[in-house]
């Protein structure tokens, strides 16, 4: 009797705690609630799955006539690949932090149930309902027995679901550095034979075959970008530009390199300094593309700069990209959209250091920025309006 009547308590306790909790397990079945459709770490191990296929695209796009266009799109998928796995990686380490509060929080009224449970199960049916007060309050209690054990299992299977997410997301992050580390050896080569393809094609169309004097005198005596690019907008040169509809693509333009913008035009830097341009904050080594057809006007160093690439997608257009640590190309030579122009700079990291920065949270590992700049005739334009990332809807 006495044992039955210790049951009946936990168990009213456990209906009280879960009154006391809201009831959002047992209401949220009463509506039909669906479960969560997908989880951090389902989430995660698909960006993981991805990064794996785009490190085989890297193995396999080494050779062929068009090795520097399939090489780009290999390398850009897998610095896409990269990005949505430290997102979810990033996502995934959250929600571990948020299950483990959640649980500690809990700790206390989870292991009242828990001992609720494991009391009703190892009692015999008959023992559980027995009541003191007769057989009408043993049916009342067996009422209340019926309505609390759903809500007890479905608070089982909720902690149950919550540690097996935990215990997907560790596996994740163990097996991520040797994903990232087998990545970066594919990176590293596709970049070098990249680099070698680019240097050894030569059935660009080029628009004249030598530097002109002209460009020369101007970058020796250029004291600022802006008289630069000012001044190759004025050269007369009959190099032709491309015949595509720029201006009607404006809103449309990729940006030419996978990042994040860090200030937008006018917007001033820590030292108070404002640009006409934009500034884009990338990961070591990333790839750089044209976004649209484009004669390629200036490729080199410029000032403190770094290497600057001058493009014209358009009569009276240039677009200037500054920052990057290798260019390619020639000047004079006529590229399609999407062709690589360069890199950037810096040392990609290891896994080790790629896990490190993903725990840090905010840009840790996007190091490089790349500067863009739109000019129209000799003046600037904010260059947000073109790029289908940084427009505004």
């Amino acid at each position: 009797m006495r044992r039955g009547l210790a049951v009946l308590c936990l168990v009213l306790s456990a209906s009280a705690l879960l009154a006391q909790d809201g009831g959002d397990l047992p209401e949220a079945a009463a509506r039909g609630a669906p479960p969560r459709p997908i989880s951090v770490a389902e989430d995660a191990a698909s960006a993981a799955e991805g990064l794996r296929a785009a490190i085989d695209e890297l193995q396999r796009a080494g050779s062929g006539r068009e090795q520097a266009v399939a090489l780009s799109r290999t390398i850009r998928a897998y610095e896409a690949g990269l990005a949505d796995l430290r997102d979810g990686l990033r996502r995934a380490a959250l929600r571990e932090a948020e299950i483990a509060a959640d649980l500690e929080a809990r700790r206390a009224r989870l292991s009242r149930l828990l001992g609720a449970m494991m009391v009703m199960q190892d009692s015999p049916a008959p023992l559980t309902l027995l009541h003191p007060e007769g057989p009408e309050a043993a049916v009342r209690a067996g009422m209340i027995l019926s309505d609390v054990t759903p809500a007890l299992q479905q608070e089982a299977a909720a902690l149950s679901r919550s540690l097996r997410e935990v215990a997907e997301i560790r596996r994740l992050q163990e097996s991520a550095e040797t994903l990232l580390s087998q990545g970066l050896a594919a990176a590293q080569e596709a970049r070098a034979t990249l680099n070698q393809a680019m240097a050894d094609r030569g059935d660009l169309p080029r628009r004249f075959l030598e530097e002109p004097e002209e460009l020369g005198r101007l970058r020796d005596s250029a004291e600022t970008l802006d008289a630069f690019a000012g001044g190759i907008a004025t050269m007369e040169q009959d190099i032709g530009a491309p015949m595509e509809d720029f201006e009607g693509a404006r809103g449309t333009l990729p940006l030419p390199v996978l990042g994040t913008v860090l200030r937008r035009a006018g917007e001033a830097d820590a030292a108070g300094i404002r640009r006409p341009g934009l500034v884009i904050a990338t990961r070591p080594a990333a790839l750089v593309t044209t976004p649209w057809p484009a004669t390629l006007r200036y490729r080199g160093p410029l000032l403190d700069y770094g290497n600057v690439m001058i493009l014209e997608p358009a009569e009276g257009y240039l677009l200037v990209l500054a920052g990057l640590g290798t260019v390619y190309g020639e000047v004079g030579d006529v590229l399609d959209a999407g062709a690589p122009v360069g890199l950037m700079g810096g040392a990609e990291p290891g896994g080790r250091e790629f896990l490190a920065a993903v725990q840090e949270g905010g840009g840790a590992d996007r190091s490089e920025t790349l500067y863009l700049e739109l000019r129209q005739g000799r003046e600037t334009v904010d260059p947000a309006p073109w790029f289908s990332e940084t427009r505004d809807d």
